[in-house]
């Protein structure tokens, strides 16, 4: 255990002496271990708990096909969900959900 206090003492005196690389060692671990933290909160979140639903493998996403007006995954209009959900013979339950939209601060923006 005096070895190990000896090499950390001077570890420490040596980057009290070179303060440049000190900085730049520190910034290095808390970068990586920040991005392994996100990484894997976001693996953890995805792939290693099970989705919070009684059946999650009974789970299905269903598009409406507008190939015609080019939209081959369309999401339904609320007319057509409604429509779903009223004549539904085959499912335990429907949910409708959608992607969030761009402010239209962000959209004016990027046309600039």
């Amino acid at each position: 255990m005096d070895a190990f206090l000896a090499d950390v003492r001077y570890g420490l005196r040596l980057l009290r002496k070179s303060p440049g690389f000190s900085a730049v060692a520190v910034l290095t671990l808390a970068l990586g271990i920040g991005a392994n933290t996100a990484i894997f909160s976001v693996i953890d979140a995805l792939l290693i708990r099970p989705l919070p639903y009684a059946d999650p493998d009974r789970v299905v996403m269903v598009w409406e096909d507008a190939s015609q007006a080019g939209f081959r995954r369309n999401t339904p209009a609320p007319g057509n969900y409604n429509d779903w959900v009223r004549l539904n013979r085959s499912f335990s339950a429907i949910a409708a959900t959608r992607a969030p939209r761009e402010s239209s601060r962000a959209a004016s923006n990027a046309r600039q």
